[in-house]
C-alpha cells in the first residue's frame, strides 16, 4: 500500500454536464463554462472507437483514467464490470492516499447498487439525490438539489474534500424527450449557472486565499438534433473538456484529448503519480501539470 501524504494545497473539482453538444456551446450564454476555458482551455473529445457513446461506458471512463477494455463497462447496465480493479479517483485516492473525497449526484448506477452499479463504489462523502420521476422537469429539479448540496460540502472547511466530482444530469434527459431545440439550450444554460454556484462555493471557502483549486468540467457525448445518441455520428461522438488550475496556461497548448485524461489529469493536479499497477490509460492535459511529488 502506497504511503498516506499530506492533501497539501491542492484541491480538484470535477463537474460532469451530461449529454452537452459541442457545436452548440458558442451560441449560448455559458458566461461559467467561457470562465474556465478562459483561464484554461475548452477542446473537443472524441469517444474513441471501442467505446459506445453512452453514459455508462463513457463517464466510466472520465473517473477511471482506463478505457472500456479495462473497465469493462459497455452500457448503462454495469453488469460485467472491473471497477473493483479499476476503481473511480474518488474511491481510489480515499482508500490508497488518505485523501478526504466527495461525489454527488442523481443517476442510480453512478452512486448505488443497482443496475450493476455504483461506478463511485466508496468515496469519502456520497450524496445521492434521486429525481422524483424521470422527465427533464424532474431532473431539473434532482441537478438543483445536488447543487445544493455540493454547494454546502465544497464550501466547507471542516469537511473539506481535496477531490470531488458532481454530475449534473438534466440536459441529457431534456435532450432524450424533447430534442436539442430551445427547451435543450435553456438546459444548458441552467446547467451552467449551476456551475457558477459551485465556483462561487469554492472561492468562498475561508481557506480559499491559500488553496491551489483545479476545475474540470467535461461531458460525456453528444446528441442528434432530436435527441439521443448511442451511435457513431459526430455529433454523438464529439464531447469536450474544459479546465483551468495550476500548470494549466491560460490558451496555452493542449495535448490531444482523451476521456482517460481527466482522471490522470486529478492525480497530477494533487501532486500524485500514479502507481505503475494502476495501469492508466490517460495522462494529464498539458506538459507542464506532471506532478513533482512522488509516492
Amino acid at each position: 500500500m502506497s504511503p498516506t501524504w499530506p492533501a497539501g494545497p491542492r484541491r480538484v473539482l470535477v463537474v460532469g454536464i451530461d449529454g452537452v453538444r459541442f457545436d452548440l456551446l458558442p451560441s449560448l450564454h455559458t458566461p461559467h463554462l467561457d470562465a474556465v476555458a478562459g483561464a484554461g482551455f475548452l477542446a473537443a473529445v472524441q469517444v474513441d472507437e471501442a467505446t459506445p457513446t453512452m453514459s455508462g461506458p463513457c463517464w466510466a471512463t472520465v473517473v477511471t483514467g482506463v478505457g472500456v477494455a479495462k473497465h469493462g463497462v459497455f452500457g448503462n447496465h454495469f453488469g460485467g464490470n472491473r471497477l473493483d480493479v479499476f476503481p473511480d479517483f474518488t474511491t481510489r485516492l480515499a482508500a490508497v492516499h488518505r485523501r478526504r473525497t466527495f461525489a454527488a449526484g442523481g443517476w442510480e448506477p453512478l452512486f448505488l447498487a443497482r443496475s450493476g452499479g455504483p461506478l463511485f463504489a466508496a468515496p469519502g462523502r456520497l450524496a445521492y439525490i434521486a429525481p422524483l420521476e424521470d422527465t427533464p422537469e424532474a431532473w431539473e429539479v434532482c441537478d438543483e438539489r445536488v447543487t445544493a448540496e455540493a454547494e454546502y460540502v465544497l464550501g466547507r472547511s471542516d469537511d473539506d474534500p481535496q477531490a470531488s466530482f458532481v454530475y449534473l444530469g438534466a440536459v441529457d434527459e431534456t435532450a432524450h424527450f424533447l430534442g436539442c431545440g430551445e427547451e435543450y439550450r435553456r438546459s444548458v444554460e441552467t446547467a451552467d449557472a449551476r456551475l457558477g454556484r459551485l465556483l462561487a462555493a469554492v472561492r468562498g471557502r475561508a481557506g480559499y486565499a491559500e488553496e491551489e483549486w483545479t476545475v474540470i468540467v467535461v461531458t460525456d457525448h453528444g446528441h442528434l438534433d432530436g435527441g439521443g445518441h448511442g451511435g457513431r455520428t459526430d455529433l454523438e461522438r464529439t464531447a469536450w473538456i474544459a479546465a483551468c488550475g495550476p500548470g494549466i496556461v491560460p490558451g496555452g497548448p493542449v495535448l490531444p484529448l482523451h476521456h482517460t485524461d481527466v482522471a490522470a489529469h486529478v492525480y497530477a493536479a494533487l501532486e500524485i503519480v500514479p502507481d505503475p499497477h494502476w495501469t492508466l490509460d490517460g495522462r494529464p492535459f498539458t506538459p507542464a501539470a506532471l506532478p513533482v511529488a512522488v509516492v
